[in-house]
């Protein structure tokens, strides 16, 4: 018996209903394993249809094509390394969420996945019939057991396989990014590899859906828990890997570990990822965006000159008479910086215009809010003109903050189909331009150095709506904001909870009154990249019609 084991890894970027697109991406996988001498090659979960389809999954002819492209594709692969590939499986009535092991031309087993998750963006128990504990399957010399996911973050699924004879795990995964995920991951796959003895291998794929990034990573961990391998964050890759069959049992011979940047870098990677294969999974080849001389449009305009070139990008400057000389300046610095088209459109004469029709209806009423508000609609209807006659998709540009308390204009400056920040506490907005300006990699498409102007990312805050604005004569500075909103939003805390970590009542109350608010304006809000695991999207469901308030 041979005492050794290849195994390719296929750490891919598949697109949801691209069936023949996954599948070609997985034949070409599986060529490499084949030059390589590979055993096996193995495919994340569900590859073929792309993770996560949602309801896309339970439409019958949308799975029964998916099943029929594993078959034609395990046909195409015959001679060569066995195919192993995540696929919806159907047995009788059931939908089950399966990984294949195509050989000598057919599926020869499959495994069906026991738990499935119903927590942040997962609702597998809607889609999916959950399958009976099993064991492991034979590939050459060797027998392998998959937890698919979810399922190896349980410990009576590897433990199963592992008393049924498996010898070492692979599990395949759709796993998300959230910030600080990849410690929770290793921390749950050392715990099984404790408990079984078994080595581990961990695929996970790569890429954006939505809101969600898939951030590859993959890893091997040897009996003890000590860390093989590990493929790049964020990136396609193919590789192999080697086990050798020792007296002790099968061992993964150790490989080259690709660094784990840290959090602040990684957050930035996936803005970057999120909007690049938005765009390229919809079609959309040109962003624009408001350019207003403030840090937000100014760090969404620096992630668009990355995911897609700056030549791609086309920033717009929309200044009324409350416009500062300063954010003209800056607003036409930042996007020469990173070599963006610039656009002055000025809103005086559309203004003037809506102001007169309106003036009949609001005789004897003073101007206020609804003023403000006729701006920022104005240069929502300008941009998406604009993005109608280019064909550019528009970007919003509301940090979290913004969005948690509604302070944003629905029908205004929410108007986009993509907002990269949607995620960022405006505090991390901040550091993150710092970030930016100190760092380049060579994923970034954009220009290295200071592309964000020192003075958008000092001077105070402002919406600019009327004179002397200022972000704070509405809000709490956003330090003690985005403070509160990590304690009701991020935290699922109470009014009690902010009141003990400092912070007056009325201001935690007013807050949460604002939370609560603008829960119709997320409702109808661009999706945007997912950083944490309360971001406002899947993670975090309330009702719009909500008239409780939390008295503690």
């Amino acid at each position: 018996m041979a005492d050794t084991f290849r195994i390719t890894l296929g750490q891919l970027n598949p697109t949801v209903g691209d069936i023949d697109g996954n599948a070609a991406k997985a034949r070409a996988a599986w060529e490499a394993g084949r030059d390589a001498r590979a055993d096996m090659v193995a495919l994340p979960e569900l590859f073929i249809t792309g993770y996560n389809a949602q309801d896309l999954m339970m439409k019958p002819a949308f799975h029964t094509a998916a099943i029929e492209a594993v078959k034609a594709l395990a046909e195409d692969c015959a001679d060569g390394p066995t195919l192993a590939i995540g696929c919806p499986w159907v047995e009788g009535t059931e939908l089950f969420n399966a990984y294949l092991i195509c050989r000598g031309g057919r599926i020869v087993s499959r495994v069906l996945k026991h738990h499935l998750p119903n927590e942040t963006v997962f609702d597998e128990v809607r889609v999916f019939d959950a399958g009976p504990l099993g064991g492991p399957y034979s590939v050459g010399n060797a027998r392998v057991g998959s937890p698919i996911c979810e399922d190896a973050w349980h410990e009576d699924v590897a433990e199963t396989l592992q008393e049924t004879g498996a010898e070492f795990l692979l599990v395949p995964n759709g796993s998300p990014y959230y910030r600080d995920k990849m410690e929770t991951r290793l921390n749950q796959m050392v715990a099984r590899v404790v408990e079984t003895g078994l080595p581990l291998i961990y695929l996970n794929m790569v890429g954006g859906q939505d809101d969600q990034v898939f951030d590859g990573a993959s890893f091997a961990l040897n009996p003890g828990g000590k860390l093989a391998m590990r493929m790049p964050v964020m990136s396609e890759a193919i590789t192999h890997v080697d086990l050798e069959r020792t007296p002790d049992g099968w061992r993964v011979i150790e490989g080259e570990i690709a660094p784990q940047p840290d959090a602040w870098e990684q957050d930035y990677h996936v803005m970057v990822v999120a909007l690049r294969d938005y765009m390229a999974k919809t079609g959309f080849k040109k962003v624009l965006l408001g350019m207003s001389g403030g840090v937000d449009s100014a760090l969404v305009a620096t992630i668009a000159a990355d995911a897609i070139g700056p030549e791609n990008v086309r920033c717009v400057m929309l200044p009324s008479e409350y416009t500062s000389p300063e954010s003209l300046e800056d607003a036409e610095a930042c996007a020469k910086a990173l070599g963006c088209h610039y656009d002055y459109v000025p809103i005086a004469e559309g203004r003037a215009a809506i102001t007169n029709t309106l003036a009949p209806l609001f005789a004897g009423m003073e101007p206020g809010l609804t003023e403000e508000n006729i701006q920022s609609r104005l240069r929502g209807l300008l941009l998406m003109a604009m993005s109608n006659k280019f064909g550019e998709m528009l970007l919003t540009t509301g940090n979290k903050s913004e969005v948690a308390v509604g302070y944003a204009t629905i029908y205004g400056d929410m108007a986009g189909g993509y907002n990269p920040i949607k995620d960022l506490y405006k505090t991390r907005v901040f550091t993150t331009c710092e970030w930016r300006n100190a760092n380049h990699r060579d994923w970034m498409m954009g220009n290295a150095g200071t592309v964000i102007p020192q003075r958008i990312i000092t001077k105070p805050p402002s919406a600019e709506l009327r004179d002397d604005q200022k972000d704070s004569d509405s809000l709490p500075d956003y330090p003690e904001l985005d403070a509160i909103l990590d304690i009701l939003v991020d935290q699922d805390g109470s009014i009690a909870d902010c009141v003990a970590a400092g912070f007056a009542r009325e201001t935690a109350q007013k807050v949460e009154r604002l939370l609560f608010l603008s829960e119709y304006k997320r409702f109808q809000s661009a999706p945007g990249a997912r950083l944490t695991k309360h971001a406002f999207w899947l993670d975090r469901r309330y009702p719009i019609v909500n008239r409780w308030r939390d008295k503690s």
